[in-house]
């Protein structure tokens, strides 16, 4: 089972601040949703920035990355390092930069094998969530179809795939530049093959479940929202 994140929401408190920055440090266009809302295209996901106006929130302090091209990675700090604080880690061959936005959303930009876009930036290929117990979270999402491919050496932390991104389940705690996961965290999903109805069935005595339409959405034990596609 494979899943494409096609939407990841944050929650900011001013949209023409939170605008602003996007526009001018990663030199998006971001187009209006509604009122409340302002989004950015970023390969197959779309980045949504919403105020705080009803529900489903954006999450708050969500850590999550974006992938670029891996020459394409020293253009990134050429032009960011005039504009925020960074951070910079390195995973095997691979670089990262970290840095907050105006929201204290910690941004991620990593080196991936992508092709080239006019953008720089291919997708988001991690999202960071906190959950309040890590085994509990760990054994829905599991249940749900993702991967656990990493624990982390303190046991705090674990890195699930979903085949196009990634999950991190943290119980609080800071990570690199001092990152958290993040809380109620709105995502929109798209499931490769199946009824989103047979993968949830089962997690109904874990999960709230609403079917609406042609979707799905499932809140989890610790209040992120997922929409199944």
């Amino acid at each position: 089972m494979a899943f494409t994140l096609r939407w990841l929401a944050l929650e900011v408190k001013n949209l023409d601040r939170a605008r602003s920055f996007y526009e001018r440090v990663l030199d998006r266009s971001l187009s209006e949703r509604n009122p409340d809302e302002f989004a950015l295209s970023a390969g197959e996901t779309e980045l949504i920035l919403r105020r705080p106006t009803g529900v489903p929130r954006g999450g708050l302090h969500t850590h999550f990355a974006f992938s670029t091209p891996a020459d394409a990675y020293d253009s990134w700090y050429d032009r960011l390092e005039s504009h925020v604080s960074l951070t910079e880690a390195t995973f095997g061959s691979a670089r990262s930069l970290y840095f907050d936005d105006p929201d204290d959303h910690c941004v991620e930009i990593g080196q991936k094998n992508v092709a080239e876009t006019e953008s720089l930036l291919s997708g988001i290929f991690e999202v960071v969530l906190e959950v309040t117990e890590l085994e509990r979270a760990l054994e829905f999402y599991t249940d749900l179809g993702f991967t656990i491919v990493d624990r982390g050496a303190d046991r705090r932390r674990c890195r699930l795939s979903g085949g196009t991104f990634d999950l991190e389940l943290w119980e609080p705690h800071l990570g690199i530049a001092d990152a958290r996961g993040g809380c109620h965290v709105d995502l929109g999903i798209e499931l490769s093959e199946g009824d989103p109805d047979e993968r949830i069935d089962h997690l109904s005595d874990r999960a709230t479940i609403d079917r609406v339409d042609d979707h799905t959405i499932l809140v989890d034990p610790d209040g992120h929202r997922l929409t199944l596609l």
